[in-house]
């Protein structure tokens, strides 16, 4: 039996009709609503790259049901800040160049942001403990850590 779920992805009220409402937060922002933010990696909550911010906190998308997110405030990284005006933690992954491949980007900086709005003026270590939960293969993760501590001077 399908089930719609109402809820406030990156500001605007949306519904998703799912046959499934056990399904993945993941599969509807991404099939459904078309946001490419977020990303399927492992589809067990262990890599990070689906992170998306459910009422301000940093969810794995990919294990969180669709049912769980009714009537809650979703942000994707679509949401998070725009190409004019990017959140800090945009900016300073861009100044830091500290993307290669991209594919973990999504949950590093959906992460990064989370973490800064509880801890404004975190240590490297306390940065590097925030994100010990993201996968990155490509080794760009001295300059992830270098942008969210820029991200954090200019919050």
């Amino acid at each position: 039996m399908s089930q719609t779920v109402a809820m406030i992805v990156n500001g605007r009220p949306v519904s998703v009709t799912a046959d499934d409402p056990q399904m993945p937060l993941l599969y509807a922002l991404r099939n459904d609503l078309g946001l490419t933010g977020p990303h399927y990696g492992c589809g067990l909550a262990q890599c990070g790259a689906c992170t998306v911010h459910v009422e301000g906190e940093a969810v794995r998308s990919c294990s969180l049901p669709l049912a769980a997110a009714a009537g809650k405030r979703i942000t994707t990284l679509e949401g998070l800040g725009t190409p004019e005006r990017p959140h800090p933690v945009q900016a300073a992954f861009i100044a830091e160049q500290a993307v290669q491949c991209g594919y973990c980007t999504n949950g590093m900086i959906m992460e990064a942001a989370a973490f800064l709005a509880k801890n404004p003026r975190p240590t490297e270590a306390q940065v590097r403990q925030a994100l010990a939960g993201n996968i990155c293969r490509c080794g760009t993760h001295p300059r992830v850590v270098a942008a969210v501590l820029r991200a954090a001077t200019r919050g």
